[in-house]
């Protein structure tokens, strides 16, 4: 069930979710540091993680499902907007046409997971690449509600993976993000980053996102061999429906008769 984007917007706009922005902002742009001449599409509210890459390349789109609603993205005036209402289940892009996708708010909120999944793969193009942030089962920010995180169906690491092999996107890297605790305090939001180095050391299994890199599989035909020369038998076909066993016992009997002959005529 995906959460209003008035309330995601809003969220963004607190010291908690600016946190977040950079937090795991940094890890996307650690993976997809350039993006000079690509296409990027982000799918749910990914909006606060695609900001960067607008100086980068001018084909940036946010798709915003119907049942979570959609804002103006970017918020200036100036700037033509680039967001658009979608359906999970079909996007309104022809087939491998975008370079990359990033799914915010997205997986974990889709009723359809499986069905968005075949639409990433479907306008991937041919080696396009996708990040998938969900929030870690084993995580504290999938128990609490402080953060958009807190809703929907969270993973494990061996469920996010087989979910996205079964659609045909081949995991290349792995990430985790937010290993700072989930509150609003003052003291834990000031010194953020700390708790964000010394996680990723001490307790990178209890991570609070995860954070997946997958590629399109892009299967190619394989040649045949040369077949190998099989014998085929020709079947003889018996006078009478005898069988050929039958004939040569015939045969065999009709020679011995005609030895006992000769040899009553001498």
């Amino acid at each position: 069930m995906y959460l209003d984007v008035t309330h995601l917007k809003e969220f963004y706009d607190l010291p908690l979710g600016r946190m977040l922005r950079v937090l795991v902002g940094s890890r996307v742009k650690m993976l997809w540091p350039e993006m000079h001449g690509q296409s990027l599409l982000g799918i749910g509210y990914a909006a606060p993680y695609l900001r960067p890459y607008l100086k980068k390349t001018n084909r940036v789109f946010a798709g915003m499902p119907a049942a979570q609603g959609v804002v103006k993205w970017p918020r200036e005036i100036e700037v033509p907007n680039k967001a658009f209402l979608m359906e999970d289940s079909q996007l309104p892009f022809p087939d491998s046409c975008i370079d990359r996708i990033l799914l915010v708010h997205s997986l974990e909120m889709a009723g359809q997971p499986g069905a968005l999944l075949d639409e990433v793969y479907r306008v991937l193009s041919p080696g396009g690449r996708v990040i998938v942030i969900v929030p870690n089962r084993r995580g504290a920010w999938a128990r609490s509600e402080v953060s958009p995180f807190g809703y929907g169906r969270p993973y494990s690491r061996p469920q996010l993976d087989n979910f996205l092999s079964n659609h045909h996107l081949s995991v290349v890297s792995r990430e985790e993000a937010l290993f700072v605790p989930p509150t609003n305090s003052r003291m834990v939001l000031k010194n953020a980053r700390s708790f964000e180095r010394l996680g990723a050391v001490a307790w990178s299994a209890f991570a609070g996102l995860l954070v997946t890199e997958a590629e399109k599989q892009v299967y190619r035909g394989i040649p045949m061999k040369a077949s190998h020369v099989t014998r085929v038998l020709r079947p003889v076909f018996l006078p009478n429906g005898k069988t050929a066993g039958a004939q040569a016992m015939n045969g065999h009997s009709r020679q011995q008769e005609g030895t006992f002959a000769n040899e009553g005529e001498s």
